[in-house]
């Protein structure tokens, strides 16, 4: 909304026009809009659409759950391929659980993101039969899976190939929650094919509905970018742009091994808490190498967060920012991952029994170890 209540749409997008949460669709800056309001003749184009004319670079928005079903039951009633983009990093945070019943019999290529961040030990081969396990796990009957960089490139001339080989003459849905590079690797398939970036270039709009950007392919067809929905069980809701900075890696992962004693505490950072139950434990954590892994007696673990949360054990910044931290216990009956939904996970041996702390509302599971 504007200053005097005026309700004004962004021309490319036709998004309402606000000025509060750049994350959210139709958001310009304060004095772009007071500009407009001087000199109504301009055109008036939200942020994401401006960096789209200008620059061919798409960002992506961010839409709840059920705007986010409701874009989904749009996509049901037409033709086309969906492309899942899921984060590797982060795959029970990103998974969209029940997407296969949202988009009807469509086709499904599950696409892992973030290849880049893993390890270079892992075997690719094993991770991905992994993820087609989860997707079936997750009612989707994928056609396909990759696993993919969109920062590094590796692996987009295989996706390409196999969305030709899927789509069957028909529209591409890009779908995913946020975070997961789903924008950035649009982007890299446009800056590596260049008859798709010259259509976009004299393309005026590409996109002209609020809940996505058409991206035109050579046979009239298009591959169709759509906002990605916020899991609120996601660590990423509850930081601020700093400390997600933080938490989020850019290099691949370094394991940190730790070998336990009973009655041993392991902070990661302010963010979460890994009290370890068994006698000896050999441990490794799996998070952003930025992050302070700090090892405590877990007699002492209480005192020691209320003393140095947001200084020592940082993120988050100040104390009052994050919600209270729940616990959850699990026992390994092989060896283990748990995971804390967009931080990382800590790989246990078999027969071991931790007692986890996570902000309220951040979801923690276990799972077969994947490295």
């Amino acid at each position: 909304m504007t200053e005097n209540d005026e309700v004004l749409y962004c021309i490319g997008c036709g998004a309402q026009i606000q000025t509060e949460d750049k994350d959210k669709p139709g958001f310009v800056q304060q004095s772009t809009l007071n500009k407009y309001l001087e000199d109504d003749s301009k055109e008036l184009l939200c942020k994401r659409c401006f960096r789209l004319r200008n620059y061919n670079e798409i960002t992506d928005v961010n839409i709840d759950d059920d705007e986010f079903l409701k874009l989904l039951d749009s996509i049901s009633s037409k033709k086309g391929l969906i492309v899942n983009v899921v984060d590797i990093f982060d795959y029970e945070g990103s998974v969209i659980p029940g997407l296969q019943r949202f988009v009807g019999d469509k086709n499904i290529l599950v696409v892992g993101n973030k290849l880049d961040l893993l390890p270079r030990s892992v075997n690719q081969n094993k991770l991905l039969n992994w993820l087609q396990q989860k997707s079936k796990e997750n009612g989707i009957k994928s056609i396909g899976q990759l696993m993919v960089s969109a920062q590094t490139g590796a692996n987009i001339d295989k996706l390409m190939q196999m969305i030709e080989k899927y789509r069957d003459g028909q529209d591409v849905y890009v779908v995913g929650t946020t975070n997961t590079g789903k924008s950035t690797l649009i982007n890299k398939i446009i800056s590596e094919n260049s008859d798709v970036k010259d259509l976009i270039t004299t393309s005026r709009f590409p996109g002209t509905t609020l809940d996505r950007i058409d991206i035109p392919l050579d046979d009239g067809h298009f591959l169709i970018d759509t906002p990605g929905i916020i899991h609120k069980y996601q660590l990423a809701h509850y930081l601020n742009e700093r400390e997600l900075k933080a938490v989020t890696p850019k290099k691949p992962l370094r394991p940190a091994t730790f070998q336990l004693r009973d009655g041993q505490t392991i902070f990661v950072a302010g963010l979460a808490r890994f009290d370890f139950l068994d006698e000896k434990s050999n441990v490794v954590f799996y998070v952003n190498q930025g992050l302070v892994l700090h090892r405590t007696k877990t007699v002492n673990a209480d005192q020691f967060y209320e003393k140095h949360i947001g200084e020592i054990l940082n993120p988050p910044e100040e104390a009052s920012t994050l919600p209270e931290l729940k616990k959850e216990e699990f026992t390994s009956h092989q060896r283990s991952d748990i995971v804390i939904y967009g931080l990382g996970w800590v790989t246990i041996p078999a027969n071991c029994k931790v007692r986890v702390y996570v902000p309220t509302g951040v979801s923690v599971s276990i799972r077969d170890a994947i490295i």
